[in-house]
């Protein structure tokens, strides 16, 4: 009871003084070794706060000297640089500049080469942009010569390169008296080409760069199609030229990397090279063969590079493994068509014998076979799976065993 009259200024006091004892005297605090600079306003801060809280006149001084708004669009402090103003110096509009023709010749080169299946759904919208921005000589110059450095420096990309060029060659508007876009490509092919007798001879790098050239020449020579008046569009004939020199020039220095580029030339454009020269009552393709039998029994490339000519000579000897002799399908027959039973099924006997629709026994087996579904009705769903065999039940291991060898034997006897 008496502790609860003892008034409330007592209790704080004794408070004060219990917290004094448990933590003991307190003791002046150590001047810091070092004290930040300090600034006028700061100071004159620190000096009116020394001076009262109360100070009505510091504040307004303040208040009339700041630059801060509360209507500003957002805060920025005064030492902050702006990436903008580092990189867009000349003072131009906007956060991004314009792409150029060369970022967007790389852009969508990229994107076809990962995806090469968008052809179709981009050409479109690639075509449309390249005719806002090929408006001068100068932009058109540099459009063929990007597309060139793209088609002979990526690999395995010739095919989807020589499409866009026969797509752009047909789509560009823009048509200065220096000449279109296929003229300005097929100059700049020209260019190359001159210099064939040299690539071949070269270091490892320009012959790298040639051989992409000569594939590239290769499937433009397949892909370009050139108008003329009322006729079907024709390949461009001066690439069949081209193409027989750079042929030669291969084979007159038959390194392994040069044979190997003509082997690659000859296997994608040489049963259309072979057409054209006989329409035209040239031998060209046999001379050509000649040159490849004659390297043949020189020891100097290797086996790889051997058995790839001999490999190439057989195919042209097989018409380039074209078979002409196929009937048209309504009317073809097991006799005059080869390619009849291509796609027929296989079917097995109960023995495990396979028999196609070429088997002379075929009907009598497949009856087999229709006979043992009518025995078993309930044997197979309505999918014609055999439904004794469930996924979810397991095989005994004999049968398992047992059904195992029986494919292997199968196998054997379909082999012999």
């Amino acid at each position: 009871m008496n502790n609860s009259s003892t008034p409330p200024s007592s209790s704080s006091s004794e408070a004060g003084d219990s917290r004094s004892l448990v933590f003991g005297p307190s003791e002046p605090l150590r001047k810091p070794l070092t004290a930040p600079p300090v600034s006028d306003s700061s100071a004159e801060s620190r000096s009116s706060v020394s001076s009262g809280h109360n100070s009505s006149s510091s504040a307004d001084a303040l208040v009339e000297n700041s630059k801060l708004s509360a209507a500003a669009s957002e805060f920025v402090p005064g030492s902050y640089a702006s990436f903008q103003d580092d990189v867009y110096s000349d003072e131009s509009e906007g956060y991004y500049a314009e792409p150029s023709l060369a970022d967007f010749v790389q852009e969508f080169v990229s994107h076809l080469y990962s995806s090469p299946g968008s052809f179709e759904s981009e050409i479109s919208y690639i075509t449309d942009t390249l005719n806002s921005c090929v408006t001068t000589e100068e932009t058109l110059q540099e459009l063929v010569e990007l597309i060139y450095v793209q088609s002979t420096s990526i690999p395995h990309f010739a095919y989807t390169v020589a499409r866009l060029c026969n797509h752009l060659s047909h789509h560009i508007h823009f048509s200065p008296a220096s000449g279109n876009f296929r003229q300005l490509l097929l100059k700049r092919c020209h260019t190359e080409y001159e210099q064939r007798e040299q690539a071949v001879r070269g270091d490892p790098d320009t012959r790298k760069k040639f051989h992409s050239y000569v594939l590239f020449l290769g499937e433009l020579y397949i892909n370009l199609e050139i108008k003329s008046g009322k006729d079907k569009p024709g390949r461009a004939n001066i690439l069949l030229a081209a193409l027989k020199d750079l042929l030669n020039a291969l084979f007159s220095h038959p390194e392994d990397p040069n044979l190997m580029c003509a082997v690659k030339l000859l296997k994608l454009t040489g049963s259309v090279l072979e057409d054209t020269w006989k329409e035209k009552g040239q031998s060209d393709m046999d001379e050509i063969i000649k040159k490849i039998e004659v390297i043949l029994l020189d020891a100097k490339c290797s086996r790889d590079v051997r058995t790839m000519l001999l490999k190439l000579v057989e195919l042209q000897s097989s018409n380039w493994g074209r078979v002409h002799t196929a009937a048209v399908s309504s009317d073809a027959t097991p006799d005059n068509d080869p390619n009849y039973f291509m796609n027929e099924p296989t079917f097995y006997t109960a023995d495990g014998t396979p028999f196609t629709a070429a088997d002379p026994e075929y009907s009598e087996k497949y009856q087999e076979i229709l006979d043992r579904e009518d025995c078993f009705p309930d044997a197979y769903d309505e999918d014609g799976n055999d439904s004794f065999c469930s996924d979810e039940d397991e095989m005994d291991p004999e049968i398992e065993e047992a059904f195992e060898r029986f494919c292997m034997e199968s196998d054997a006897r379909r082999k012999k």
